[in-house]
Parts: C-alpha cells; structure tokens; sequence
C-alpha cells in the first residue's frame, strides 16, 4: 500500500513518500495563483477553485488568501462562499454541503500527529475526514478538527474550537465548542439577537 492509499484510508502515513510532496507542490502552485490574482480579475476566482477543488457546485467564491494541502480531496456543495484567511488541512477528506457560509479565519484540520513523542517522532501522522452539512455557518476563528461531523442548519459561534460532533439545527459556541440551543421557527423573524426584519422578502 501507498503512503496516499494509507493517507486516504485514514491510517498512519509518511507525507514526504510516494509522491505526496509533489502533489502538495501542484497544489500550492494554483493556491499561489488565486492568492495573488489581481482585485480587477476576481471574476476568475470561481473558475480557479473549480480546478483546485475536488468538487464544486455552480456557485463558488473564496475571498483570497486561502490555503490548502491538496485541493482534490475538498467537496463543496452549490451557493459556496468562504471569506478571508480559510485554511483547510485536507489530507483526509473535507465533504461540505450547499449554502455553506464560513466567516474569515476558519480552520479546518483533518490531519494529526500522536499524542507520544517517540510516536509523533516517527514522522508518522494521519488524516480523520470532517462532514458539514448543508446550511451551516461557521463563525470566525472557528476551528474544526479532525474526524467531526457538523449537521445540517447549523451555527458555529465566533472563536470556537468544535471537537466533537453537532447535531442538525443547532447554535454551538465555544471552546470546547457545546450546543447552546437549539435553531426554531421563532428566529425567522430576527436578524441579529433580538433585531427583527423590517422587510418582507426574507
């Protein structure tokens, strides 16, 4: 078995082995690319990440920079919009689904080390994939790791550090990341704490 065959299983692997340095490097190439286009080019943003990514609905956009390690192994559902400073550790497999909002300086880390040191110092790591469903919006600074899966219509609060998995259509917040409430049909009606619409076509 390949060091990537291992990667993409989930187990234990050398990332310098069997060409995955080389893979990375194509990578950072097209992230060097969309991270330094031109404000005038940013129409060219979508078209970039759908060839960066591994998969895309229609509707794409990042606000640059972005990073990643690979590209191949990210999903994004349609109507996908990341803001500034997304960081995805994609050596185990980042599956996100439609209308995903991600607020600036999120983190997603699938990849790890062991805890021992003799371990860790093997050079050995792993990725764990991460699902999030669809309708979710993670809050900034958030950071996602590895092996979580995040439900549907659910809401990150700002600066949380989400371990364990969350349920669908619930607020959490913190660190550790804990569901406060759950998201109801009384909070159609707001758009910001206890602010409501004063429109009618939302």
């Amino acid at each position: 078995m390949t060091q990537k065959e291992r990667m993409l299983k989930e187990l234990p692997y050398k990332a310098w082995l069997d060409g995955l340095t080389e893979e990375r490097e194509i990578c950072k190439q097209k992230v060097y690319e969309l991270n330094t286009l031109p404000p005038k080019e940013r129409e060219r943003i979508p078209a970039m990440l759908k060839e960066l990514l591994g998969k895309t609905g229609e509707t794409v956009f990042i606000e640059p920079p972005f990073h990643c390690d690979y590209g191949w192994n990210i999903e994004v559902g349609e109507n996908f919009f990341a803001n500034y400073n997304l960081t995805i550790l994609d050596v185990g497999k980042v599956t996100i689904g439609k209308n995903a909002q991600i607020a600036p300086n999120v983190s997603i880390y699938t990849a790890g080390h062991p805890i021992h040191p003799d371990s860790r110092n093997s050079g050995y790591e792993y990725g764990i994939s991460i699902t999030i469903g669809d309708n979710v919006w993670i809050g900034g600074s958030t950071v996602i790791l590895p092996g979580v899966t995040i439900g549907n219509n659910v809401v990150i609060g700002a600066g949380s550090v989400v371990s364990k998995d969350i349920p669908d259509n619930k607020i959490a917040v913190g660190n550790p990341c804990r569901v406060i409430r759950e998201i109801t049909e009384e909070d159609r009606k707001y758009y910001f704490k206890d602010r409501e619409f004063d429109v009618e076509d939302y």
